[in-house]
């Protein structure tokens, strides 16, 4: 008997020390005005993305969800209108596995949208295989097809005055490396033969988007925009939905049990997006709703300068 309390015990102190640490929750309590304010997200008609929609929603911002598959985004914009009362949610079509796509619908944007004030790099997933560039997926829609459309859209931002960009990361890149010659030679962060492979490019993925937002921050000097990366906590979300079956029976169980619901997972976006006086920050890390020091590799400079002269010459800007 003692020996069952005692593991009673162990279990239930690991699941609060757990819940305080790892899967901590927080709260956004920032309120900047959304009204006539517009505001695009990626991946915004599932998880993070679209909870993060139908609090800006609510608070009277025009949201443009970017994002594949158009069926999934109409489904998201009549959940969100219905729940907000907004009639100024809408889709525009987006494949960040495609740098065509990106610069079609940055040509598109441009063209019928005169303001841009919040750009949520929020879409991501863990897969394997191949952009229709050639790149491996997980450096191609986690990092390029962003890196390109924040690049694209930067002029409409400046124009807006205060404008933002946030960018979801994870706490997972403090595992990540980048190794410019395998970006050069295989067009990859890495390969995803195998398990560890896969979470180890998905790391590398993550490295990426935290160093872009340290150098975007360097570039943006002078400028009234400002930028943020961001991990949203361990979340509930179909970022896993490639992974293969018995890796989801392993994840599933603990996800129900301690993972973050959407709502939670999209508070730190939030707060980047509408916290007041936190323009002196950019270019830093958030989580849990407060900036949070990275590791010497996630602010580099000269590993993000180098990653920036890289993406653009892979995304054919320069």
């Amino acid at each position: 008997m003692f020996h069952l309390l005692l593991l009673a015990g162990v279990i239930l102190g690991g699941y609060i020390i757990l819940t305080q640490t790892l899967f901590k929750r927080s709260k956004n309590k920032g309120n900047a005005a959304m009204a006539g304010k517009t505001v695009i997200i990626t991946g915004g008609n599932t998880g993070i993305g679209k909870a993060t929609a139908l609090h800006l929603a609510r608070k009277g911002a025009r949201v443009i969800l970017a994002c594949r598959n158009r069926d999934k985004a109409e489904a998201a914009i009549a959940d969100i209108r219905q729940k907000t009362g907004s009639t100024d949610v809408l889709y525009m079509p987006l494949d960040l596995a495609s740098l065509k796509s990106v610069r079609c619908f940055s040509e598109t944007f441009l063209k019928s949208e005169s303001r841009l004030d919040l750009l949520i790099n929020n879409a991501g997933l863990v897969a394997d295989g191949r952009t229709e560039d050639g790149f491996g997926i997980q450096f191609g829609v986690n990092h390029l097809g962003h890196f390109l459309l924040t690049c694209l859209l930067l002029e409409r931002l400046k124009e807006a005055g205060g404008g933002r960009v946030v960018t979801l990361s994870s706490m997972a890149h403090r595992w990540g490396h980048i190794d410019f010659e395998t970006v050069t030679v295989n067009k990859d962060l890495g390969t995803g033969k195998y398990s560890w492979q896969f979470f180890q490019a998905y790391c590398n993925s993550k490295l990426c988007n935290v160093l872009f937002t340290h150098e975007l921050a360097k570039r943006l000097k002078g400028t009234n925009v400002t930028c943020y990366s961001v991990h949203p906590g361990v979340v509930r979300t179909e970022l896993s939905r490639h992974v293969s079956l018995w890796q989801k029976i392993f994840i599933e169980p603990i996800a129900q049990l301690l993972f973050l619901d959407p709502e939670t997972g999209a508070q730190t976006t939030l707060h980047c997006c509408l916290q007041e006086g936190i323009e002196p920050l950019s270019g830093r890390y958030f989580s849990c709703c407060a900036v949070q020091e990275v590791c010497a590799q996630a602010r580099d400079d000269t590993v993000s300068r180098k990653l920036w002269e890289v993406s653009k010459t892979l995304c054919g800007l320069s």
